[in-house]
């Protein structure tokens, strides 16, 4: 989809940006604390949220993801395939920090309830993964490759001509 690296760099912010927004309040639901935060503390966790989520897909996930889906063994002349392999690489990255990320700021909020951290670190990227992956394939995925098609891409060949 995206062909240079300001196209990149929007295409991962929209993407970024809705998958943090929709796990967050997917976390904040499944640890309850929808009715114990304040607005003004869901938005300042879900911006920085936001700012490690993109560092990491700019920087360390996205290139990683990339270079590991083109590595398997699949037919990579169908458009599909790679995306579906992209895909599943960057949620597992992601779930996989982000999650790190969640356990980290719950242990500062009020420590580890129940069991080990190793533990809570599991239970956390089984939970996440589980909404993470469809999230990522059936609606944000298809949402940013329409918008960034119509919007993007848009202006990009309106200015060409």
């Amino acid at each position: 989809m995206p062909t240079t690296k300001r196209e990149s760099i929007l295409f991962g912010t929209m993407m970024c940006f809705g998958m943090v927004l929709i796990m967050s309040v997917y976390n904040l639901f499944l640890n309850g604390l929808i009715g114990e935060l304040s607005v003004g503390e869901m938005f300042i966790e879900g911006a920085i949220g936001f700012m490690i989520a993109l560092f990491l897909d700019l920087f360390l996930v996205g290139p990683t993801a990339k270079k590991v889906a083109f590595m398997l063994p699949y037919d990579k002349s169908k458009k599909v395939y790679v995306i579906l392999a992209i895909s599943f690489c960057m949620v597992v990255g992601m779930v996989l920090f982000m999650s790190l990320y969640g356990l980290g700021t719950a242990f500062l909020n009020n420590g580890v309830r129940t069991g080990s951290m190793i533990t809570s670190y599991f239970s956390i990227v089984i939970k996440n993964f589980i909404v993470a992956f469809p999230l990522q394939l059936l609606i944000m995925g298809p949402i940013v490759r329409f918008l960034f098609v119509k919007i993007i891409k848009g202006k990009n060949s309106m200015s060409v001509a």
